[in-house]
């Protein structure tokens, strides 16, 4: 079995799902005691949001960078990023190390082709839904991508760094998620990517008929499954 390297702690409550989803794939698939080996590094993620609030990539990218060349040089054979946001600075970390380095971004696609989606409604923090960093990379793959209005984005983010971050879950906030999904899915969305790792923690595949594709849970599946491969 490979050994995951894991940059987590953006936020610390998504990672939990991380840990526990790798695990479950890794059992579920060999049973008795098995379980994943992992190395996580979880950053202090005051320090990385606030270099992401005054907009300082730069800085963000030293950090996550130098965490993943600690995960290397602890023994990963590969390394992923447990947080949707932060994979602006994808070139940075992949150019500090020379294990490989699973994109989120690559793992949606990959589920979303799988399912025959082509056009999606993206939700996730501002800086996922407004800049082409992650849109991208589902369009070069043949995805379109939609994102809300602007007043749905703001209220998109601020339940995120307000609410989710601090392991928060208020109905009134669901409701408004689950309005947004409504809206995106009746003006042509074939399915909604929840391309922030906390909302899975939110709202669910069961609170709504639209499909879902929550970015932790297949970003995790896809880690268990390199790990097994030989």
């Amino acid at each position: 079995m490979k050994t995951i390297g894991l940059i987590g702690g953006m936020s610390w409550e998504s990672t939990v799902t991380y840990y526990q989803v790798i695990n479950e794939k890794i059992n579920h698939t060999l049973g008795g005691y098995h379980s994943a080996k992992v190395l996580l590094y979880s950053v202090d993620f005051a320090e990385v949001e606030q270099a992401q609030r005054k907009e300082d990539w730069a800085r963000v990218g030293e950090l996550l960078a130098d965490a993943a060349a600690r995960l290397e040089r602890g023994g990963a054979d590969f390394v992923l990023l447990g947080t949707n946001t932060m994979h602006k600075c994808s070139e940075q970390i992949t150019a500090a190390i020379r294990v490989p380095f699973i994109h989120i971004a690559d793992a949606t696609a990959d589920a979303l082709l799988a399912q025959g989606v082509r056009r999606v409604a993206l939700l996730g923090t501002r800086y996922t839904m407004e800049q082409d960093f992650y849109k991208q990379r589902l369009i070069s793959r043949g995805i379109a991508v939609d994102i809300p209005a602007a007043p749905e984005r703001a209220m998109i983010h601020r339940v995120i760094f307000e609410e989710l971050c601090f392991g928060k879950h208020v109905a009134q906030s669901k409701q408004a998620y689950l309005d947004v999904i409504r809206l995106m899915a009746d003006a042509g969305a074939q399915a909604v990517v929840l391309g922030c790792t906390e909302i899975g923690m939110l709202v669910s595949q069961a609170d709504t008929p639209v499909p879902l594709v929550d970015t932790t849970l297949v970003h995790a599946a896809r880690a268990a499954e390199l790990a097994l491969e030989s």
